[in-house]
């Protein structure tokens, strides 16, 4: 499974990445609990869609090579969390919970309740996961923030820190087809995977939302993405940082994948059979997806502005 890079400077970075530290990441409200046992053997890959990049140079190239010199390998012993960001999903949660438990690799499956009023909390934790949760929601990204925040906790130190494998909360039992994401991170062949998932029964989009996010992705890194905002992705640490602060809402995923790919990481679309509950088409299906478009457009926009100021700093200081 070939990959390339895609080239970058230093002013084409996330100004969270340039700062050279981690992002400061919120720490959920309650102490967490146990982690789950751990699963099975390593499933085999699954065929992949990747992006193509040119080789890089300066910062970038160091990081890389110490990527390389310490990226893991079918034999290590690096190991998976689940993260799994969720609200109000008592009734599919616990279902997720298990399959999430199931997957390869994964000895941690964490649920950050996002303020839900109904027992989400409570019913993920009877189900095995570990639960922290925010007083008031906050948000997708948040919650992504703060689950890997206590991953970090609950890795070894000075040991080989967890991939993490993001889901949602409401796949159920197919949770657990989410394993062949794991299998080209672990091995290296890739700095995260995003799934493709198969047509959604009772979908009731058109396109507009996921045409503006792939039209953008292309327009400002090269590649053109099929299903530019699934939330199921699996990442390194280090690429996880690097697409910190995560944009808003539900400019989260669109707004990592801009970052991750002009910081030159490489990244592969997964057939996954994933199934969620999607949107329809009355009403409240329409205003979900108007705070979808709207939430990518500001993480676009947004990008776009802060690559100008980079090019403007940079002729300043050619100058």
């Amino acid at each position: 499974m070939a990959t390339a890079r895609r080239s970058r400077t230093p002013d084409d970075a996330p100004e969270s990445a340039s700062a050279g530290s981690a992002s400061t990441q919120p720490v959920a409200d309650p102490p967490v609990d146990a982690a789950a046992p751990d699963a099975a053997a390593d499933p085999a890959p699954a065929d992949a869609t990747s992006t193509r990049r040119r080789p890089r140079a300066g910062r970038s190239a160091r990081r890389r090579a110490a990527l390389t010199a310490t990226a893991p390998t079918a034999t290590s012993h690096q190991r998976v969390a689940v993260v799994i960001p969720a609200k109000d999903e008592s009734r599919r949660i616990a279902a997720t919970v298990r399959a999430a438990r199931a997957i390869p690799n994964v000895d941690l499956v964490l649920v950050v309740d996002d303020g839900s009023e109904d027992a989400t909390q409570h019913v993920a934790r009877e189900a095995g996961a570990v639960v922290v949760r925010h007083s008031h929601n906050r948000g997708k990204a948040s919650a992504m923030e703060t689950g890997a925040a206590v991953v970090a906790m609950r890795d070894v130190e000075d040991g080989p820190t967890r991939l993490l494998l993001f889901i949602d909360g409401d796949l159920g039992e197919s949770a657990v087809n989410a394993a062949p994401l794991v299998p080209p991170v672990l091995a290296g062949q890739a700095d995260a995977t995003v799934a493709l998932l198969p047509p959604q029964p009772g979908a009731g989009g058109r396109g507009i939302v996921v045409g503006l996010a792939r039209r953008s992705i292309q327009s400002m890194t090269g590649w053109t993405p099929t299903q530019p905002l699934s939330g199921m992705r699996c990442l390194t640490r280090d690429a996880f940082e690097a697409a910190t602060p995560l944009a808003h809402g539900w400019g989260v995923e669109t707004g990592m994948t801009i970052d991750l790919l002009t910081q030159g990481f490489r990244i592969l679309e997964v057939p996954c059979d994933l199934r969620h509950r999607p949107s329809g088409s009355d009403f409240r299906g329409q205003m979900h997806r108007a705070a979808q478009y709207r939430d990518v457009l500001l993480a676009v926009n947004a990008r776009r502005v802060r690559r100008a100021v980079h090019k403007v700093r940079r002729t300043v200081g050619e100058d």
